[in-house]
């Protein structure tokens, strides 16, 4: 199928074809057409699917529609998306901006972490379209600064993150404000207890999308672990990127302090390196994201939440410094290289304390990830089988691990094996 075959108008088709796009992904191709005919959806999807678009080209229509049906036009904003991290607001606002380009439509992006003076300018300005984080919108509500009387299109985006970063009261908060009769879409990745209540409470008989790559991920990407022992992380990193046909590294840490040590450790080395997480301020964050982008920066250290909706065209490596305690979290990371059906590389460095995380990644995946044993600092005991007596006496991170993994029930996390990518999802 085109998306010519989605009955889509000609200033958004020549949008999309400017941007390169002419075959919708699976959820593209189910949710437009339900969302132009004005139903409700529930789209289970996660990053990398083409999530943004399945929602921003119909809403997108649907507004311009209107504004040129000669109905009386109302003065507020009409559309609000609603969106857990700021990397991810401001790249469904690039979206919008980019497939809304010969509508004339106006779109806004608020988050926190910033001044809110160019905000609070732009809306008095009028907006159509507002892409908001939940902390900055309710500030700016408070302030009288923005009325959600008008919304026609309520989009809650990574219903499930939300919930994982506690913003869920935010979210409930905002959603007491919005208009009885409204067309509301709603995505997430996976369908916990709380999440899924919130659905079905806020949803009127809506169209059920679910994307499901079944192990894509594993095909796309290669996969390799490296067994190192904790202390000699940062000498094989930076032997790893000795190499240059590594052109670009998404490094993950588990912690912010983490990160920073790795961005220092790698500046010894003469590597340029800089990261993202949530003690940087927003022009920072922004800056080194910018920085990554465009090449003049090789090596991102990234957060997890930091991460999410980062995407990063022709990525060329992912690198676990740290393995994550949860084993969807891997997938997640290492589906930010490998997109839009380009070739990808992830590395992964597993300490003795990290062998138990190993054991649930592979399992999730179904794959035996290969092992590099040739490398400088390569471990003696590499076998899964002998996990230390540290590891099993760290009943805290054991009991963390079992807390985030209780987040993911009431959804398969085998479809988490898989990333089928397109840009800009």
């Amino acid at each position: 199928m085109l998306f010519e075959q989605l009955s889509l108008i000609e200033p958004i088709l020549n949008a999309l074809k400017n941007e390169g796009y002419t075959t919708p992904t699976p959820i593209q191709e189910q949710a437009i057409p339900s969302i132009l005919e004005g139903r409700d959806l529930l789209g289970c999807a996660q990053t990398g699917t083409g999530k943004t678009a399945a929602f921003a080209i119909p809403v997108l229509q649907l507004l311009c529609k209107e504004k040129y049906t000669g109905q009386p036009k109302k003065g507020g904003i009409k559309a609000l998306i609603l969106t857990p991290t700021r990397e991810l607001a401001i790249q469904i606002e690039e979206s919008f901006a980019a497939y809304g380009k010969n509508l004339g439509l106006k779109q806004l992006v608020i988050f926190g972490g910033v001044s809110q003076g160019a905000q609070t300018n732009a809306l008095r300005n009028g907006v159509d379209i507002l892409i908001a984080t939940p902390g900055r919108l309710l500030d700016l509500i408070q302030q009288r600064f923005i009325r959600l009387n008008d919304i026609e299109f309520f989009v809650l985006d990574e219903a499930d993150r939300m919930l994982d970063m506690g913003f869920i009261h935010d979210v409930k908060k905002v959603i007491t404000l919005l208009p009885t009769k409204r067309q509301t879409l709603f995505f997430s990745a996976t369908m916990p207890a709380e999440i899924s209540s919130l659905a079905s409470s806020i949803l009127n008989n809506p169209v059920k999308v679910e994307v499901t790559p079944i192990s894509s991920t594993a095909e796309t990407i290669e996969q390799a672990i490296y067994f190192v022992e904790k202390e000699n992380k940062k000498l094989l990193l930076a032997h790893l990127l000795m190499d240059s046909n590594i052109k670009s590294a998404l490094v993950f840490a588990r912690t912010k302090h983490g990160a920073d040590k790795i961005v220092k450790d790698l500046h010894r080395g003469h590597i340029v390196a800089e990261a993202i997480h949530g003690n940087k301020s927003q022009n920072a964050r922004q800056r080194a994201l910018s920085n990554f982008k465009t090449g003049h920066t090789r090596v991102l250290v990234a957060t997890d939440i930091a991460a999410r909706g980062i995407d990063v065209d022709n990525l060329s490596h992912v690198i676990n410094f740290e393995l994550p305690n949860v084993p969807e979290t891997y997938v997640h990371r290492i589906g930010r290289t490998g997109r839009a059906g380009a070739s990808g590389i992830a590395f992964s460095f597993c300490d003795q304390e990290e062998k138990e995380f190993l054991r649930d990644i592979q399992k999730l995946i179904s794959v035996q990830i290969p092992i590099v044993s040739e490398h400088p600092y390569a471990m003696e005991n590499t076998s899964l089988n002998n996990i230390s007596a540290t590891a099993k006496q760290k009943p805290v991170q054991r009991h963390y691990q079992a807390k985030e993994r209780r987040s993911f029930r009431g959804g398969d996390p085998r479809r988490y094996a898989g990333n089928q990518a397109t840009k800009r999802s």
